[in-house]
């Protein structure tokens, strides 16, 4: 296979279109949809999932392995990852740990290309790996924004770019699920400026990737999620303790198993039409 900077390094923008509108003529679109079409199979999928050693991320690679995918369980804790992993090969499935730092951008490619050597080509990316800023905008120093930038924005927008242009290269659909926050659209609690920023990135980004990429049926979706009982959140409950979750209508918070339907729905075949969407997932706890 080509590598993907190859590909993107074609100086002429008419090339790409026009490798968009081949790869739209060769995926012949049958209309004939069963009733109804809801299916959740990953079977023969291939899927890379960041921040995949805890929280939300560490749901998402089993959910997805479960289904039947084969994961690329992405992170930078060593014993984490192969814990996880054996988790999903104890249960029947497929995994690989991929150690990976999102923050370095230059590392990107290489991981893209080593999962895609022991899984095959990476047809589902999840997005997911992110790190709060916990300080005021005036307090914080340069080296704490940097990394924030770097893994919550920089580190998604190259990795999307990388598995989206092996897939183009191969002519295949795939799908990309970005994984933002409520913090994007609401900023209720003062220390997190950088973040609710970064998120609301994460969120354009989505829109505009999945207008580049939707003649190459490459779809780009969304997760906003709300407060969930995750190790990000722990370190922001002994901060400030738990008081804020009182004024949630419901007086709680997400359990991530709330978002698995959620996320099956956006990498699955029952979401084809769906691109370039954001689903907000807070179980009613911030305004609208």
């Amino acid at each position: 296979m080509m590598p993907a900077h190859k590909w993107l390094s074609r100086d002429s923008i008419g090339d790409e279109v026009r490798c968009y509108a081949e790869i739209a003529e060769d995926m012949e679109c049958d209309m004939r949809f069963p009733l109804p079409t809801a299916g959740m199979d990953l079977s023969g999928q291939t899927a890379l999932v960041t921040g995949a050693t805890s929280g939300l991320g560490y749901r998402f690679a089993k959910v997805l392995a479960l289904a039947g995918a084969q994961v690329a369980v992405a992170g930078r804790r060593q014993d984490r990852l192969q814990s996880v992993v054996s988790e999903i090969r104890e249960a029947g499935g497929t995994a690989f740990a991929l150690s990976l730092d999102v923050a370095d951008a230059q590392s990107l490619s290489g991981a893209v290309a080593e999962a895609e050597r022991e899984l095959g080509l990476i047809t589902i990316l999840i997005n997911n790996a992110g790190m709060p800023d916990a300080q005021l905008a005036t307090k914080m120093p340069l080296e704490l924004i940097d990394q924030v930038l770097n893994v919550n924005l920089r580190g998604p927008f190259v990795l999307a770019r990388e598995v989206a242009a092996r897939l183009i290269l191969a002519k295949q659909p795939g799908r990309i699920v970005n994984i933002a926050s409520m913090a994007a659209f609401n900023y209720a609690i003062k220390g997190s400026s950088l973040y609710s920023i970064t998120k609301s990135a994460v969120v354009r980004m989505t829109e505009v990737l999945a207008v580049e990429w939707a003649s190459a049926h490459i779809n780009v979706n969304c997760i906003a999620p709300g407060s969930f009982d995750t190790e990000m959140l722990d370190g922001m409950r002994s901060r400030i303790g738990d008081t804020f979750i009182e004024q949630f209508p419901r007086k709680r918070l997400g359990d991530p198993a709330q978002l698995d339907s959620t996320l099956l729905y956006l990498v699955s075949s029952t979401s084809d039409a769906v691109t370039g969407t954001v689903i907000r997932v807070d179980d009613g706890q911030l305004p609208r």
